[in-house]
C-alpha cells in the first residue's frame, strides 16, 4: 500500500495531461489573437470576421498577454493571426536583426515562417500626454521640457516600462530626471491621470480617451518613436490552408486611416458598442461585407466561463491533490528527503502567479494546458505542508503504541495515522482549493478563459458590470469550495478526532 502511494504522483501528471481540453481541434479552423487592449481587439475582430465570411471555423483569443506572449503563440501555432505594428516588430521583436525599413522586415519575417500584410493604413505611435490645462499652465509642449519638472509623477504601462522602444531608452535619449515612475495598466492610466494622482502617462496616438479627456501628446521633439504602423501578422502556412482570407487581410491595405481608427476605438470606450459589432459595421462600410457578429448574452456568457473556470480548477486540484498527499507522507517519513520536498514546493510557491504562467507558455502554449499545469504546481504547497505538519504532530506515544502492538506499517498509516492527520490534510486542500479558484482568474491573460475574462474585459472598457460577472462567481466559488471540504470534513474525520487539540489534550 505504501509503494502504491508513489504511483499516485505519476497518476497525478497523467491526469493533467490526459483530460487538459485540445486547444487546436480542427485542421480548417482560424485562431485569432489579439493584446488586450481595445484598438487591438477591435482589429482581431475584423480579422475574426473575415475568415467567418471564408465560412472557416473561427476563434477570437481576445486580451492574451503582451507583444511576447502574441508572437510566440504565433511562432508554435497556437494563433494563425493577430494584429501587431511594424515599430513593435522591429525594435521589441526582432530587435538583434537591426533593420532598416518594412522590405527587409517582411523577409525577416518569412525566415521564421510568419507573413505580414500591408500597412493597414495608420500609424498608432507611442505618445507621451498630459492633461491639457496642465501641460499650458506649466508651458510644456515638447518631451524635452519635461526635464524642467522633475517632480511630475509618470505612469507608465508595465510592458513600456521594460520594452527596448519604451521608458529606458526614452529616459535616456531626453535624460529625464523623473524618479516617481510606476508601472500600470494602460486603462487604469488615464483614469489615475483624471484623479491627479499621476500627471504623465504614455498612450497610443488613437487612444479614444486623448479627446476624452481633453490630453495632449506632447511633441516627440528627438525623434525617439519609431513609425507603429498597423498590419497584420499571419503564419505562412495560412496562405495554403485558407488563401482567401489572406487575400481579404491583405486588401485592408491603407483602408483603416487614423481618423476611423480612432472613431471605432471612441465606439467601443466610450459608446459601449461591442467590439464585434463596431467590427462588423467597419466591413459593411468599406468592403460590402455583411457577416453578422457574434456577441453572445450574459448568461451564455457566464455558462461559458464558469464551464472554462471549473475545468481549470477541477482538473489542477486533483492532480495536486494525488500528487500532493503522497510527497507529504513522504516528506514526514523521511527528514532528508522532507527538507527537499518541503523547499521545492516552497520555492514553487514564492514565484508570483502571473510569471508562472508565463513560464508555461514555450512550454505548452496558450491556453488552458499551461493554466492548468501552473495551478497544479501552485496548489502543491499548502497540501504538502500540511500533510507533513499533520503527520507529525501525531503523539509519539500513540506512535509508539502502534508498534508496541506489532501493526505493519501500512496498516499504522492508513488506521492510525492519516485519520489523525486528516484535519490537517483537508485544511491544506481547503487552502488550495480557495487560491486555486482565485488564480485560475489570471488564466485569461493566457487564453484559458474562465472568470477572468469578464474581469479583464471589464477593467478595459472601465465598466463595473462586467468586471463583477467575474469576480463575484469567482467569489462564490471559492465559498463553496471551502464549504464542500467543510462538509467533507464532517463526514470523513471521525467525531472524536474533530475536536480541537487543545481540548482533547485538557480532557
Amino acid at each position: 500500500a505504501i509503494h502504491g502511494l508513489r504511483v499516485l504522483p505519476i497518476i497525478s501528471l497523467v491526469l493533467v495531461m490526459s483530460f487538459v481540453p485540445k486547444d487546436n481541434t480542427m485542421a480548417q479552423s482560424i485562431t485569432v489573437g489579439s493584446k488586450k487592449f481595445t484598438e487591438n481587439v477591435i482589429l482581431g475582430e475584423i480579422a475574426s470576421l473575415l475568415a467567418r465570411d471564408q465560412g472557416l471555423q473561427t476563434e477570437h483569443r481576445r486580451e492574451l498577454g503582451g507583444t511576447r506572449v502574441l508572437w510566440n503563440a504565433l511562432l508554435r501555432g497556437d494563433i494563425d493571426i493577430y494584429p501587431e505594428y511594424t515599430g513593435t516588430i522591429i525594435e521589441e521583436i526582432l530587435y538583434s536583426a537591426d533593420l532598416p525599413d518594412n522590405a527587409s522586415l517582411d523577409k525577416v519575417l518569412n525566415e521564421f515562417g510568419i507573413g505580414m500584410t500591408p500597412a493597414l493604413g495608420f500609424n498608432n505611435t507611442y505618445a507621451i500626454g498630459m492633461r491639457r490645462a496642465l501641460a499650458e499652465e506649466l508651458d510644456i509642449h515638447t518631451i524635452s521640457d519635461l526635464r524642467k519638472h522633475p517632480d511630475l509623477a509618470i505612469g507608465l504601462t508595465n510592458e513600456f516600462l521594460d520594452r527596448r522602444d519604451g521608458w529606458p531608452g526614452l529616459r535616456q535619449q531626453y535624460n529625464l530626471p523623473h524618479l516617481n515612475v510606476r508601472g500600470l495598466d494602460h486603462d487604469l492610466a488615464y483614469r489615475g491621470l483624471e484623479h491627479g494622482s499621476i500627471q504623465i502617462i504614455d498612450m497610443y496616438s488613437t487612444d479614444a480617451e486623448i479627446s476624452l479627456y481633453d490630453l495632449v501628446a506632447l511633441e516627440d521633439d528627438a525623434g525617439y518613436f519609431p513609425v507603429y504602423d498597423a498590419v497584420f501578422l499571419y503564419r505562412l502556412d495560412l496562405k495554403d490552408k485558407a488563401p482567401a482570407l489572406v487575400e481579404q487581410l491583405d486588401s485592408l491595405a491603407g483602408m483603416i486611416p487614423a481618423s476611423d481608427m480612432i472613431a471605432m476605438n471612441r465606439r467601443v470606450k466610450i459608446d459601449r458598442v461591442h467590439e464585434a459589432r463596431v467590427a462588423a459595421d467597419f466591413l459593411a462600410q468599406r468592403l460590402g461585407l455583411n457577416v453578422a457578429p457574434r456577441i453572445a448574452g450574459v448568461q451564455a456568457r457566464l455558462l461559458r466561463t464558469t464551464l472554462d473556470h471549473l475545468t481549470l480548477v477541477f482538473i489542477s486540484l486533483t492532480a495536486a491533490i494525488l500528487f500532493a498527499v503522497p510527497l507529504g507522507i513522504m516528506a514526514a517519513k523521511h527528514k532528508r528527503t522532507g527538507r527537499v520536498i518541503l523547499g521545492v514546493t516552497g520555492l514553487i510557491q514564492t514565484v508570483p502567479s502571473l510569471a508562472l504562467l508565463v513560464f508555461m507558455i514555450p512550454l505548452f502554449g496558450i491556453g488552458s494546458t499551461p493554466a492548468i499545469i501552473a495551478l497544479f504546481l501552485y496548489s502543491l504547497l499548502p497540501i504538502v505542508r500540511n500533510t507533513h505538519s499533520g503527520l507529525q504532530d501525531i503523539p509519539i506515544p500513540i506512535r509508539e503504541s502502534a508498534i508496541a502492538l506489532g501493526l505493519p506499517a501500512a496498516t499504522r498509516l492508513f488506521r492510525i495515522e492519516l485519520p489523525m492527520a486528516g484535519r490537517s490534510i483537508l485544511a491544506g486542500i481547503k487552502t488550495s482549493a480557495v487560491i486555486n479558484v482565485g488564480t485560475a482568474t489570471l488564466g485569461a491573460l493566457i487564453g484559458a478563459g474562465g472568470y477572468g475574462q469578464p474581469i479583464l474585459t471589464g477593467i478595459r472598457l472601465d465598466d463595473i458590470q462586467l468586471i463583477l460577472e467575474g469576480a463575484i462567481p469567482a467569489a462564490v466559488l471559492a465559498l463553496l469550495a471551502q464549504g464542500i471540504f467543510d462538509l467533507a470534513e464532517n463526514l470523513a474525520i471521525p467525531r472524536g478526532l474533530r475536536l480541537d487539540f487543545n481540548k482533547r489534550s485538557r480532557s
